[in-house]
């Protein structure tokens, strides 16, 4: 499999996640749709597996369901721009971009969430003053670490009493 037959794979992994395609006619059809489109890219074409797959193998690193609704969201809307930049007059083009819209939709908005990990990667922990503020913080991030157990309620224990 090329690498662009994997980054197409991936998209059709992506919609069947998300639970978009109840229906198998749906399924079939977006099937054939990326079969159009693989052959617009000419994917079959060697060089499409140098250094392999783009997609896939960033997936693997995401475990958490909500993790990979952060990646995937990435990845869809990087199909949009890929799909923004062809033939929009063509069929196949237009219905697999709308089911992405859908999906886009759906997922978590990812660039915030990135852009907030690459806000934190800039961060300059030799600064006095970051790290005043950091050791202010402290406590309330490891508050936000413990797991959240659920209060419980003391049970009054009723004595029962001896009849005698």
């Amino acid at each position: 499999m090329t690498c662009q037959t994997y980054s197409l794979f991936v998209l059709s992994v992506i919609m069947i996640c998300f639970g978009r395609f109840g229906n198998s006619s749906i399924l079939a059809q977006l099937e054939n749709d990326i079969d159009q489109l693989k052959a617009d890219f000419n994917s079959s074409n060697s060089d499409v597996a140098d250094g392999g797959p783009i997609f896939v193998d960033k997936l693997t690193n995401w475990t958490e369901r909500n993790e990979k609704r952060i990646i995937l969201s990435q990845i869809v809307s990087m199909y949009l721009e890929m799909l923004e930049k062809t033939d929009k007059s063509k069929a196949h083009i237009r219905h697999i971009s709308e089911e992405l819209y859908t999906l886009k939709n759906s997922l978590p908005d990812g660039l915030k969430k990135m852009k907030d990990l690459m806000d934190l990667t800039k961060l300059q922990m030799s600064d006095l003053k970051i790290q005043r503020k950091a050791a202010n913080e402290l406590f309330s991030v490891l508050q936000k670490l413990e797991p959240s157990a659920p209060l419980k309620k003391k049970r009054s224990q009723f004595q029962k009493k001896c009849k005698c």
